[in-house]
């Protein structure tokens, strides 16, 4: 299928072994055939995008689609992503986290089906957690292999879109030496006012994106998070659109949504993460 991962990218199994909380899960990850769209994810993975030799400037990305945790959008929140990114210099490394078991090949028949049920919402409170940490778990993984992969172990961040940008706000708190991003990109995110703890004193920076006509009505919660963010003296740049609605990531809409990725970039330089180190 256009787009999807070539046979060059390198996948990376997350953990050694099953992932704890679902050492029982015995389904295997598959793709929808007709749409670049990944369920039943098991057992975590990292695709590596790396740029051209000697462009790499050791800065760092973890990349979370969204998917509603139920699938994962892989090619316009994933690797399409990537691949832009790596024109800029920066590695890439797209996080295919856990996601509710799918009971048929049409994930996105089912989340149509249940969105908004407390069947859904039952399915998602157990497993958000182990989306974050196979997030967390991604962070430290490349600041682990940091050399193997020529990055600088200071320069690693993660972003996400709906629910990747979940896993990606929530790595934003509680974290560890090991697991702290530098820097964190949540795109639409679904990340109500009550998933919001205490902003740490070393917060990274953050940049967010969202629309206003966003179809799940997610809009507040970026702005509640860039509020607290700035509210807590740390450095955040929000981008709200007025249209583009949920779930853009890369496609084309002949909106501004269309260029927020070139706005990402504009931060990461001012931020400095495109210098050569």
């Amino acid at each position: 299928m256009a787009g999807l991962a070539s046979a060059q990218q390198k996948v990376i199994p997350l953990y050694n072994g099953p992932a704890a909380g679902s050492e029982t899960w015995t389904w295997s990850e598959a793709t929808m055939p007709d749409k670049p769209v990944v369920y039943n994810v098991s057992k975590p993975t990292l695709t590596v995008f790396a740029p051209e030799p000697g462009t790499a400037n050791g800065t760092a990305v973890v990349i979370c689609p969204g998917g509603g945790f139920q699938f994962l959008s892989i090619n316009n929140e994933g690797y399409d992503v990537a691949k832009w990114l790596t024109k800029k210099g920066i590695t890439c490394f797209v996080l295919k986290y856990r996601v509710v078991h799918s009971n048929t090949t049409d994930p996105i028949k089912e989340f149509n089906e249940k969105v908004g049920k407390k069947e859904f919402q039952d399915e998602n409170v157990a497993a958000i957690p182990l989306c974050v940490a196979d997030g967390r778990a991604a962070i430290a993984y490349v600041r682990a292999h940091a050399s193997e992969f020529k990055v600088d172990p200071s320069r690693i961040g993660i972003m996400g879109f709906s629910a990747g940008g979940t896993v990606t706000s929530s790595t934003l708190f509680e974290y560890t030496t090991e697991n702290r991003p530098d820097f964190a990109a949540p795109v639409y995110p679904y990340f109500s006012k009550p998933m919001i703890k205490t902003v740490p004193s070393d917060a990274p920076p953050i940049f967010i994106v969202a629309a206003t006509d966003d179809s799940f009505g997610l809009a507040p919660h970026s702005v509640e998070l860039y509020s607290q963010w700035i509210g807590a003296k740390h450095d955040a740049e929000l981008h709200m659109y007025a249209r583009g609605g949920h779930g853009f990531g890369m496609n084309n809409q002949h909106l501004p949504t269309d260029t927020w990725i070139e706005r990402f970039a504009e931060w990461l330089d001012v931020q400095g993460f495109l210098k050569k180190k």
